[in-house]
């Protein structure tokens, strides 16, 4: 049992039945990056996670955008917060929109409209390798995408940023611009073993800025078959260049579930950053995701 509470900073839930998730709909394909994800199409909520995580003290959940249909993204705003009022999670949430759609304002509203709505994700992984890519082009170079994160300030949200190494320093005038926007950055960058001096260059240009953080979690996307071992470097380099009060841990549950249990995911962090004081530990397991996140908890 980990009695250090863990406020788990990056999770998914949903309802099949309830709102389409075009990714979790048959026929599964094996041939992008994340394999088949048929493993976890099937509904996933405060409940189940619960099963899961019954050996961690769970203190707080964020909720990020699960890939709902995107017309449905408000509907899955108003649906978390039907699963708050009944079970007490998720405790914030990091709701989808499309920063360059011409009605951005109208969604970034109807959002900001839901008391737990911390910011906005807008998945945007490029890369040159088709297997690789989320996206046919790069977004975040496009004017009209950057134009709609400068919108996200005004409506009091911050931006859950996923994308790879690559595109991070061509981000920072941007970011450097718009300081009042909190930037997390998802799955300690997403990094891949064989572009790993492009991931440590891409890092150390955004833990340069002081509004960004990061959550480590996520490393099953890229590898796999990720071991202790595997990730140690990553996990260490990470909090090394963003320090003990920008990192977050998070179980990315139930998508890492394709590639690890619960369990495994965490305890593995927990191994890694044995040496560290208790008030750092404490710090990235939970007091920093209740800060960045503004949840109000006591920890």
């Amino acid at each position: 049992m980990h009695d250090i509470p863990f406020v788990d900073a990056h999770v998914h839930f949903w309802d099949l039945d309830a709102i389409a998730h075009p990714w979790l709909t048959p026929p599964f394909s094996t041939d992008g990056l994340m394999g088949s994800v048929e493993a976890i199409a099937t509904d996933y909520g405060p409940e189940e996670y619960a099963a899961d995580a019954q050996r961690w003290t769970v203190a707080g959940t964020v909720h990020v955008d699960a890939g709902a249909a995107p017309e449905l993204a408000v509907d899955e705003s108003r649906w978390l917060d039907g699963l708050r009022t009944q079970h007490g999670a998720p405790t914030a949430m990091v709701a989808f929109a499309a920063l360059n759609a011409p009605a951005v304002e109208e969604t970034l509203a109807a959002h900001a409209g839901y008391s737990a709505v911390r910011g906005i994700r807008h998945i945007v992984n490029y890369h040159d390798d088709p297997y690789r890519t989320y996206t046919p082009v790069d977004l975040t170079v496009d004017p009209q995408w950057q134009a709609g994160f400068a919108k996200l300030a005004g409506y009091g949200l911050g931006f859950d940023l996923q994308a790879y190494p690559s595109q991070f320093a061509p981000l920072v005038p941007l970011l450097s611009a718009h300081e009042d926007i909190p930037v997390m950055i998802n799955h300690a960058g997403m990094p891949f073993h064989d572009e790993k001096e492009e991931w440590r260059k891409g890092m150390a240009a955004l833990a340069a800025l002081p509004h960004c953080a990061v959550k480590v979690s996520g490393f099953g996307i890229t590898d796999h078959d990720w071991t202790e071992e595997s990730i140690r470097p990553y996990v260490l380099e990470t909090i090394d260049l963003f320090g003990t009060d920008r990192v977050m841990f998070a179980s990315d549950f139930p998508t890492d579930k394709l590639y690890a249990d619960f369990d495994r995911c965490l305890s593995s962090y927990a191994n890694i950053i044995a040496a560290f004081s208790d008030d750092e530990k404490r710090a990235m397991w939970g007091r920093n995701a209740d800060r960045l996140y503004r949840m109000g908890l006591s920890l």
